[in-house]
């Protein structure tokens, strides 16, 4: 498997372990980390999941040479998965966001394309001032397409969003703090995503995953719809 799960008390890890290629995702990685979704969706006992990569970097986004040499047919990918909206590159994005409990990324090294999304799925981000994140894929003339349209434009300003998309530019953790990638900077990011977990998780598990469902399913809805909710 390409990614592990380690559960300590009420606090779940996913650790991303492909070092040697910077976390890169092949076919493997993207079935890895689903099947981490699959696995948390149903943890009664986990109140916070922590997702990082292992080695220098959080993901470095997707390993074309990987899917080249496979040969993989490239419907696998894009099927509708698990009859939800999402097709498999977008799951392992947005299903962070459909978890019960929130879901803390630790940034370090580069978070780019496909890897930028998955980080931009979890429900926070604290990342190392020196990363390196892009939304990379226009620069391989490809569309950001794992989710972003759930993720970015809750995030930044929308003209941000586009010039971020557009130019394929990298920007600095520190710089994705200023304009809203970054929940916060620390320089040891997964230290402060492990004590922000404790904190959370000596809350009521209850209260935390409702109050979460409330702010998933209250935004971008009519007033009505989302008072409702509450």
């Amino acid at each position: 498997s390409r990614t592990a799960v380690d559960v300590h008390g009420h606090v779940a890890e996913v650790r991303m372990t492909r070092p040697d290629k910077h976390n890169a995702l092949d076919f493997a990685m993207f079935e890895s980390l689903n099947e981490a979704l699959l696995r948390l969706r149903d943890e009664r006992g986990v109140r916070v999941v922590v997702l990082h990569g292992e080695g220098p970097s959080f993901c470095s986004g997707l390993d074309f040479p990987s899917f080249l040499a496979e040969g993989r047919p490239i419907d696998e990918m894009l099927a509708k998965h698990e009859g939800g909206p999402a097709n498999l590159a977008q799951q392992v994005s947005y299903g962070w966001q459909t978890l019960p409990m929130p879901v803390i990324a630790a940034v370090h090294g580069n978070c780019i394309g496909g890897g930028a999304q998955i980080a931009l799925g979890a429900d926070v981000r604290i990342v190392h001032p020196d990363a390196r994140i892009s939304i990379r894929e226009t620069a391989w003339g490809l569309i950001p397409d794992m989710g972003i349209t759930r993720s970015l434009p809750r995030l930044v300003r929308f003209d941000i969003a586009k010039e971020l998309v557009l130019t394929a530019r990298f920007v600095s953790g520190a710089e994705a703090a200023d304009i809203g990638l970054a929940t916060r900077l620390d320089a040891d990011p997964l230290s402060a995503a492990r004590a922000l977990a404790q904190e959370i998780a000596a809350l009521s598990p209850d209260a935390t995953r409702r109050a979460k469902a409330l702010l998933e399913r209250g935004w971008n809805v009519s007033a009505e719809e989302s008072l409702a909710l509450e």
